[in-house]
């Protein structure tokens, strides 16, 4: 491996664990955000003026395929998906269950990225996944009281592992730029969720709240649209061309512990001293996935210079 590749490889780990964070602080904003306006009201907007502001990067797609142009629309219409079935689930169920049931994402990878992308994970992944996920159960507080809202964190767990793979095919193709298949992504969900809003929950399309009455409203938009999405979807699709789903996954589950640290610090929410220790477990399931061997940085490598 060259000191360039290696340089390159651990930017990309350090830049997903920055991800983490960042979706780890999202949870706070959005329940915020949701005290001024509807779920589906909100998905619009967010991803509404995420798409406008990357809608330049769709000049790109000009020498793409019409097969690779349709994967980036099944990759747009998973995650759409994926934000309906997080919030609305939320919604429905305790913070704690969602946390232990979207961390199942990382279980669920491996097992995708096999059966999609015929590539068996090894031996450090396998374990990094168990650290994960009893890490999870811990932040969960040990306890786990199923209902509907916890399906719908399920699905969208599923959804995500699924995702990743998907986007892992349409990366591989060298004309799609990551920038242009985030506005892809950011207008299918924008589209898709006032498109519901508008046919099956019209009360859910609200007007605007006002910007000098609510400036902490218009702020959590902003920290939505320009740190959770345009930030975090270009370096995941970014990442995923040089890495394997499985290593992406694992390194975006520490997302639970910086949400939990954030729900403290920001929102003033208390957790266990079990629960603390799941989150050491899940930080420390992500720093093992930086740990390669030699045959996934070979092939790491291989990727990144037919990328």
């Amino acid at each position: 491996m060259s000191s360039r590749s290696h340089h390159l490889m651990h930017l990309t780990d350090w830049l997903l664990l920055a991800v983490a964070f960042v979706w780890g602080t999202s949870y706070g904003v959005v329940k915020h955000a949701l005290a001024f306006y509807p779920v589906l009201g909100l998905l619009a907007l967010r991803f509404g003026l995420t798409f406008v502001l990357l809608s330049p990067a769709l000049r790109l797609l000009r020498t793409a395929s019409r097969r690779a142009l349709g994967g980036a629309l099944i990759a747009g219409v998973l995650l759409l998906g994926i934000f309906l079935c997080e919030t609305f689930g939320v919604m429905l169920t305790r913070a704690s269950n969602a946390a232990f049931l979207i961390s199942l994402c990382v279980v669920l990878t491996p097992l995708v990225e096999w059966a999609m992308l015929r590539r068996r994970p090894e031996r450090a992944e396998w374990a990094a996944v168990a650290v994960s996920l009893a890490g999870a159960w811990l932040l969960a507080g040990g306890a786990y009281v199923p209902n509907v809202g916890d399906a719908l964190i399920l699905l969208a767990a599923l959804l995500r592992a699924i995702s990743v793979c998907v986007t892992k095919r349409v990366m591989r193709d060298g004309a799609l730029a990551p920038l242009a298949v985030t506005a892809v992504q950011a207008g299918c969900v924008a589209f898709g969720s006032a498109s519901i809003a508008l046919l099956f929950a019209p009360q859910q399309w609200q007007a605007l709240p006002a910007l000098a009455p609510h400036h902490a409203f218009w702020g959590s938009v902003a920290w939505l649209v320009l740190a959770c999405t345009l930030f975090a979807f270009f370096v995941q699709n970014y990442a995923v061309r040089r890495s394997s789903p499985t290593r992406v996954a694992l390194l975006m589950g520490s997302e639970p512990a910086f949400g939990a640290l954030f729900a403290c610090v920001w929102l003033g929410e208390r957790l266990s001293v079990a629960a603390w220790m799941g989150g050491a477990l899940i930080v420390a399931a992500s720093l093992l996935a930086t740990v390669q061997s030699k045959r996934t940085r070979a092939a790491a490598v291989a990727e990144t210079i037919d990328a």
